[in-house]
């Protein structure tokens, strides 16, 4: 038996939620039980949730951008926000394993007091050419992965620079932080490590009218994501349900 990964959800849309959830659930070779999955669009965070009875943290990604003015945030967005960045002094301080996937990155970063804007390094939704930085091929949730690798991608807003005490692990020419960590065990990626293509398709259907691409490009898109190689990314989740599953 396990502590539970908590499974923070930020995806209002159930379909798109869930087929993370699997995701997350396959690619990290965890069962059910051995989550806590909160879908923060739905429910707040228990008032006794503790970082005791946690293996670690996942945050998957969603629509929503902490950089984007207050005004321009939905509620539920707003309150999803806060409640992320209500768990995140503990986590840092601690120095607890997390690990924040896409929305993560801009989560860690504004907590940091990082530039996260939309200024550059937004990303289509497509494939991301990354590679290893020298800090990268030391650590532990990159073992087994190449030096090169595709990764799926999509977002508007990025880290300008790298924040305060973090480490860069991950580059890529079209956005270059793809992938930090803070401390020695609190991770972001820009790249979905959960993705794959099936699951790509399933969220380009679902937000081809949220801004991050023209619509009309949809099936083109979901053509590209079909006949790309991206196996790589899914190997930072298994290592890091591997290094922090603790056992009770």
């Amino acid at each position: 038996m396990t502590k539970p990964f908590l499974i923070l959800q930020l995806r209002p849309e159930t379909e798109a939620a869930d087929d993370e959830y699997a995701a997350i659930l396959r690619k990290g070779g965890l069962a059910p039980a051995q989550t806590l999955r909160i879908r923060l669009d739905q429910q707040n965070q228990p008032d006794d949730l503790s970082l005791d009875d946690l293996s670690g943290v996942i945050v998957g990604g969603g629509p929503g951008c902490v950089s984007d003015a207050p005004a321009d945030k939905s509620e539920v967005e707003a309150r999803i926000e806060a409640q992320v960045l209500s768990l995140m002094p503990a986590i840092t301080q601690r120095d607890f394993p997390f690990l924040g996937c896409c929305y993560g990155i801009g989560i860690l970063g504004k907590h940091l007091n990082g530039d996260v804007s939309k200024d550059r390094y937004s990303e289509p939704v497509g494939t991301a050419d990354c590679a290893l930085t020298e800090a990268g091929h030391a650590d532990p949730l990159l073992d087994g992965v190449p030096n090169s690798f595709a990764a799926f991608v999509g977002h508007k807003e990025a880290l300008q620079d790298l924040p305060v005490g973090c480490t860069h692990l991950v580059s890529a020419p079209s956005c270059p932080f793809q992938m930090v960590r803070f401390g020695q065990n609190v991770y972001a990626t820009q790249f979905h490590p959960e993705a794959d293509a099936t699951g790509f398709e399933t969220r380009i259907k679902i937000y081809r009218h949220r801004g991050y691409f023209p619509p009309e490009t949809a099936d083109d898109l979901i053509a590209m994501c079909r006949a790309a190689d991206v196996n790589a990314p899914e190997k930072v989740l298994a290592n890091f349900v591997t290094r922090y599953r603790v056992e009770i």
